[in-house]
């Protein structure tokens, strides 16, 4: 019966560490590590938290910055001290625990402190390191790019849409207005026979057809002349952002004081000066250059659908445990830029949401599989750059820096600060190697 027991107990032992060993496994990137701060280095650092706090505090009976430091302790607690110490040794500790167990993290560590006495503060940082990266294939997928070409059909459109902006605005003769004409108008709306906000305008530039105006407005100023006046109901939309203004019945007092037409631009030697182009005089030399700009577009689209398309193929190739703190970073990244890219359009976040009805976690929800692609591919490139010994030189990198510095028009100084340092340069260079390096290999 002992021997039964006994061999039970190592069979569960036996289990216990086998699946400690898998935990220990998949999260061999994930370090939590302990560091002390103590001694003279702790002691140091709780007197410049004195001196700092005390430069900007009053103490009854002293002047500021003057108080003994049993008076402030008194007052304060030497508890503040320590805690502002151990804040300020927080850079210093994360720097020593990285050196001493030579490890490079992949995103910021999230720290807290374990301990905290008269001599000494102890902390614990969690910290991500790369994972291990396997990859089953990498050449020989047999991408194809897209062959790319333009058809007349496309270049007569965006002839259409070049003549279309420069067409140019004349009186109509007969001035009355018609469908895609331009009424300069004066308006104002009453609801129960009182002018609402907002619905009030002078010398507006209606272009009928447009639709910029609530339903059933423009078709009401369609047959007008100028000098004419006219009152006319209109009933708003219920989903009408206005509640005031919502399903409601209105009437509308307008006036036409000009009646405008578009007058559309023909191919003659007038048109082929305003366009300035060099080497475009005729249709010919127009559709030419036309022509040339779609190819552009199209070839560089065609590039990035192949890039793409390698990235995606040996994607499925790989075997990696992405930390979801690497995703979660370059969400934060991805939102940044879409701050920055709605700021350009003159939006804030907070109308952006209200615009869309959605939150910031929405966003970020809709950002998160995008997210894990970059880190994905990240890793990837990186792994298969190590694997083929995929190397920039400091020289190619400075060359590097020159022109795109040249390119953006900034001195070279000023492009490695925005850029983020001659390293990100030569890693920039290096991931772009490898990609020419997975084109070639996946024809």
């Amino acid at each position: 019966m002992a021997n039964k027991k006994e061999q039970i107990k190592e069979e569960v032992e036996k289990e216990e560490k086998s699946t400690a060993k898998k935990e220990a496994k998949k999260d061999s990137n994930r370090l939590v590590l302990e560091i002390k701060i103590e001694g003279e280095e702790f002691s140091k650092a709780v007197d410049e938290a004195f001196n700092r706090r005390n430069k900007n505090i009053t103490i009854d009976g002293f002047r500021k910055g003057k108080a003994p430091r049993a008076i402030f302790v008194k007052k304060y607690g030497e508890e503040t001290l320590r805690f502002d110490a151990a804040e300020q040794l927080i850079q210093k500790a994360y720097e020593k625990v990285l050196k001493e167990n030579k490890v490079v993290p992949v995103v910021q560590p999230s720290v807290e402190i374990k301990g905290l006495d008269e001599k000494s503060v102890t902390y614990l940082f969690t910290i991500i390191t790369k994972p291990k990266v396997t990859i089953k294939k990498y050449t020989g997928l047999n991408i194809k790019r897209e062959q790319v070409e333009v058809t007349q059909d496309e270049i007569d459109h965006e002839l259409g849409h070049l003549l279309e902006q420069y067409t140019e605005v004349a009186l109509k003769e007969n001035q009355v207005v018609e469908k895609n004409n331009i009424a300069v108008i004066d308006f104002e709306g009453f609801k129960d026979g009182v002018a609402f906000d907002g619905g009030k305008g002078e010398n507006y530039s209606l272009e009928i057809g447009s639709h910029t105006f609530i339903p059933g407005f423009e078709e009401q100023v369609i047959g007008m002349k100028q000098g004419e006046e006219k009152e006319f109901p209109i009933t708003f939309p219920k989903d009408y952002p206005s509640e005031e203004l919502k399903g409601q019945k209105v009437t509308f007092k307008v006036v036409v004081h000009e009646v405008k037409e578009k007058v559309v631009r023909k191919l003659d030697e007038d048109f082929f000066e305003d366009l300035a182009l060099e080497g475009v005089k005729d249709k010919a030399s127009l559709e030419d250059e036309i022509k040339a700009n779609i190819l552009a577009q199209k070839e560089m689209t065609a590039e990035n659908n192949y890039i793409d398309a390698i990235l995606e193929a040996v994607g499925k190739e790989v075997e990696v445990d992405i930390p979801e703190e690497m995703v979660e970073e370059e969400i934060d990244r991805m939102m940044g830029q879409y701050e920055e890219r709605m700021k350009m359009q003159g939006i804030s976040m907070e109308l952006y949401y209200q615009i869309t009805k959605s939150t910031e976690k929405d966003l970020r929800s809709k950002l998160e599989k995008e997210a894990f692609s970059h880190v994905l591919y990240r890793l990837m490139l990186e792994e298969i750059m190590n694997l083929e010994k995929i190397e920039v030189s400091n020289l190619e990198a400075e060359e590097e820096a020159k022109k795109l510095a040249d390119k953006y028009q900034m001195n070279e100084q000023e492009f490695l600060q925005n850029f983020g340092g001659i390293d990100m340069v030569q890693y920039d260079l290096e991931m772009r190697k490898t990609i020419e390096f997975l084109k070639e290999k996946n024809k």
